[in-house]
């Protein structure tokens, strides 16, 4: 399912970004353009310009390195301001994923690193979550406005992806980001170009990304005593039998209604 839809949805990305009406051969009508015009892309396109350019510009200074050197001086803060410094964390994070910066794993471990391993994964998670939303949002509002009234007018391929995923619409976004081979920003921007309610993403978000945000909080609970010898955290660790054997499993739990689904079609087929 998730193969599918991304190859639905970047075999017509090029065409809907650069026409407002026109004749697709796996539609049957053309729909009006969503008003707003170039208004209506601007927030995305502001996302990915800044994505762009952090890739570059911030690469060097949200990394471990960065944390190495101050962590006495955050550790001190965290002390004095504590509450401060959560809300300060909290935001930043959400910048990092809202313009998909590089460091999101960095920051992960910096709330175990900051806040121990309950309170640090409750504020990834919040992070991440809020970050996920707006992302989604600013493709919903632009191009996702314009993909699910093109979708909706279909009744080709696009069609039966759009009622498969609706069918299935938490299995696929809950094994969305469940699989870490899944891009974090992939599984934000793709729900939002196909017409998923918000609530239901916002829901399978914060579920989702419990296991992941959970490993890498507790390697940066222990962060300290790796600097202290010299290395870097093992973000591996993910990938360990003991970790990633129960995320696979969480996987074929969300998959289940859909394999469920499947095997009463073929048989009333």
């Amino acid at each position: 399912m998730i193969g599918l839809l991304s190859g639905g949805i970047a075999a017509h990305l090029g065409r809907i970004m650069t026409q407002t009406q026109g004749t697709d051969p796996e539609m049957s009508e053309t729909p009006t353009q969503p008003t707003g015009g170039f208004v209506r892309h601007l927030p995305l396109l502001i996302i990915l310009g800044v994505a762009f350019v952090g890739s570059f510009v911030l690469r060097d200074y949200l990394s471990f390195d960065t944390l190495r050197d101050n962590r006495a001086a955050l550790l001190a803060y965290r002390d004095s301001h504590f509450l401060l410094m959560a809300v300060g964390f909290t935001l930043i994070y959400v910048a990092i994923v809202a313009f998909s910066l590089p460091g999101a794993a960095v920051a992960s471990v910096t709330g175990g690193f900051l806040f121990g391993l309950a309170a640090g994964s409750l504020l990834n998670i919040i992070a991440a979550t809020i970050g996920a939303g707006l992302i989604f949002v600013a493709a919903r509002w632009g191009l996702g406005a314009t993909l699910s009234a093109r979708i909706d007018a279909s009744d080709g391929r696009l069609s039966r992806i759009r009622d498969g995923l609706r069918e299935n619409e938490v299995s696929v976004l809950l094994l969305m980001r469940l699989v870490p081979a899944v891009p974090f920003f992939v599984a934000n921007l793709l729900p939002a170009l196909v017409g998923v309610r918000f609530a239901t993403f916002m829901w399978t978000t914060a579920i989702g990304i419990i296991p992941g945000a959970v490993v890498f909080t507790w390697i940066g609970v222990g962060v300290g005593e790796v600097f202290d010898r010299g290395g870097d955290p093992d973000l591996s660790l993910l990938w360990e039998p003991h970790v990633i054997g129960p995320i696979l499993g969480l996987c074929l739990l969300a998959a289940l209604p859909m394999i469920v689904r499947a095997l009463r079609g073929s048989k009333e087929g």
